[in-house]
């Protein structure tokens, strides 16, 4: 498999900014590197970030939308967003309901909401392509999804290049 190549984003200074990394876990170790590349790309921008891990895939943009109420209403700080995890192809049709749903209800709220947010939740047909993804070191895409949220959160503060 050949890797596209990847053009790279102007770094963003987000000294001060706290996102919020929402995880549905269900394979740990994949997670765990998600969550690694994604906490990576925030500290290197300067900012902060904290884990809500929930159980799957399809309560992300609950979640999200929790937080962000209640960051609204003063009870929490969270300028960014980013949904990660995984789902694996199986036998039957859970995957495309829990794959397509989660995606169309987190660009849904994240453009209803205006919010800085990437999208870190990979859709793959095993845990071998899982698993190059994940990896930062490899696919990076926690990293991605981060960065993603790192570009929304500039646009929304005026300060992209």
């Amino acid at each position: 498999m050949a890797e596209a190549a990847r053009r790279a984003l102007p770094d963003v200074d987000a000294k001060g900014a706290h996102f919020v990394i929402v995880e549905g876990r269900y394979y740990d170790a994949l997670n765990d590197q998600l969550v690694a590349g994604a906490r990576a790309a925030f500290e290197k921008a300067g900012a902060t970030s904290e884990v809500i891990t929930m159980p799957g895939a399809l309560e992300i943009p609950i979640a999200i939308e929790v937080v962000r109420q209640q960051a609204k209403d003063g009870q929490r700080r969270a300028d960014g967003f980013v949904a990660l995890g995984v789902v694996i192809r199986g036998e039957t049709t859970h995957y495309e309901i829990v794959s397509n749903e989660s995606a169309r209800e987190l660009i849904a709220l994240a453009t209803r909401q205006v919010l800085a947010f990437g999208n870190g939740i990979l859709t793959v047909e095993n845990y071998e392509q899982a698993e190059v993804r994940a990896n930062p070191a490899k696919g990076d895409k926690g990293g991605d999804a981060a960065r993603a949220a790192l570009a929304l959160y500039a646009l929304k503060q005026g300060t992209t290049r």
